[in-house]
């Protein structure tokens, strides 16, 4: 799972760490997560399967995603065109489906907060999570009846087109288009859905491994992140449970994905943001824009105080720190070991306050940098001393192991103790 805000690299590590797993589950989230994969001279984003699917592992979406049925048809069809078999993907039936009325109130409520909007993907995840807390929401079993399908895309838009006409001044939805086009997706996702629930116990009880794939991360989880501006769904490591459906005993291992410094997506606070040019070079050097949006993500240094709390929250037991690489290219690298307080106090734990947070100041300590390339490195003890040195400040100070180390974009570029 994510142990920042994001974008830290998990598609590559949970690549990686497929290869030796039987089964990788998607727990929560929808088409808003991108992950990106580079195989030699191939590159794959993927929004909607699990990143297992590179390598032909069998891949559920559990029953805390929402699908897109549009996206997840387009992936299926391309993996497909490029020679990988999708026989094995399971789709859960108690999945929450993504409709167009989502998008649409998506769009249209950021544009109406105008400054204070949370910088959502526009891609209807919200609104589709909202429905399914107010039982309102269309499941991908129910796509199985045709009859029901039809029936509860009346119902909602019932309710819908009035909230888009009279609220957000927009254009409503009409009946037989909606039922028409979500037939035509029915049809092709049918054969896909499952009882995944039933699926994973299966195979944990007959002795497979299962790799559980949080989209998102820690500080954009729901309950637990830098609310408002955070995702609908919970990426922590617990949800993995719920997500899927089998109980929290069952879950051994928890590694936590970490860039070595931090970007975020979108609006909210974020203390150890970079100021001026360095982070416009950071931002190039680490190709840092959103796979699914194409957003510039902002940079920062690492905060190991938002780090320490990801380790908290999740029960991380590992620690795979990616994209050591882009900071090959600065002489000085500060790392946030504390935050400074109004009052003027420090603190190395995460505030428990929104406040506290917007007003934290960071605290560094300077570490040496290094002019090396690390591509020709082929374990974390032939790393330059200063970028070795990097790596055991995070384990000292977080009291975690750093089992990975990524050192570029290629599948093969991950590193081990």
């Amino acid at each position: 799972m994510g142990a920042q805000w994001g974008d830290e690299g998990k598609g590559k590590i949970v690549d990686l760490l497929a290869q030796n797993s039987d089964v990788v589950c998607r727990y929560q989230g929808g088409p808003n997560a991108g992950h990106t994969i580079v195989v030699g001279d191939e590159t794959y984003k993927i929004r909607a399967l699990p990143s297992g699917i590179v390598r032909g592992t069998p891949c559920v979406i559990g029953n805390g995603c929402v699908v897109d049925p549009e996206v997840l048809i387009g992936e299926l069809d391309e993996f497909e065109r490029r020679g990988h078999p999708t026989g094995e993907v399971y789709l859960s039936g108690n999945a929450h489906l993504i409709m167009p009325w989502h998008l649409a109130i998506d769009q249209a409520s950021e544009h109406r907060l105008g400054k204070l909007a949370i910088g959502t993907t526009r891609r209807g995840i919200g609104p589709c999570y909202a429905d399914k807390a107010m039982r309102l929401g269309i499941r991908v079993q129910d796509i199985l009846d045709p009859k029901i399908l039809r029936q509860k895309i009346e119902v909602a838009l019932a309710e819908k087109n009035l909230w888009l006409e009279r609220v957000y001044e927009t254009e409503p939805f009409d009946l037989e288009t909606v039922a028409a086009q979500y037939e035509g997706y029915a049809q092709r996702l049918r054969p896909y859905v499952a009882d995944t629930s039933l699926y994973v116990d299966t195979a944990l009880r007959d002795g497979k491994r299962v790799l559980f794939e949080g989209a998102q991360a820690t500080l954009l989880d729901l309950d637990h992140g830098t609310y408002p501006f955070v995702t609908s769904s919970n990426p922590v490591a617990a949800s993995a449970a719920t997500g899927v459906g089998i109980g929290p005993r069952r879950i051994d291992r928890v590694l936590g994905v970490t860039k070595a410094y931090v970007t975020r997506v979108g609006e909210g606070p974020f203390p150890s943001e970079i100021a001026g040019p360095e982070q416009a070079r950071m931002r190039e050097l680490g190709g840092e824009y959103g796979t699914v949006t194409g957003r510039e993500r902002r940079c920062g240094w690492l905060d190991l105080v938002a780090l320490r709390y990801a380790v908290r929250v999740n029960g991380i037991d590992q620690l795979a720190l990616t994209k050591l690489d882009v900071l090959s290219h600065f002489a000085e690298l500060p790392v946030c070991v504390r935050y400074r307080t109004r009052d003027g106090s420090e603190m190395r734990d995460f505030p428990a306050h929104q406040s506290d947070f917007h007003a934290a100041e960071p605290v560094y300590e300077v570490l040496e940098g290094w002019d090396e390339p690390l591509d020709g490195c082929s374990s974390v003890d032939e790393l330059p001393g200063a970028a070795r040195g990097y790596v055991d400040f995070v384990e000292r100070e977080l009291d975690v192991e750093v089992t990975l180390v990524g050192t570029g974009a290629e599948r093969a570029a991950v590193l081990s103790r």
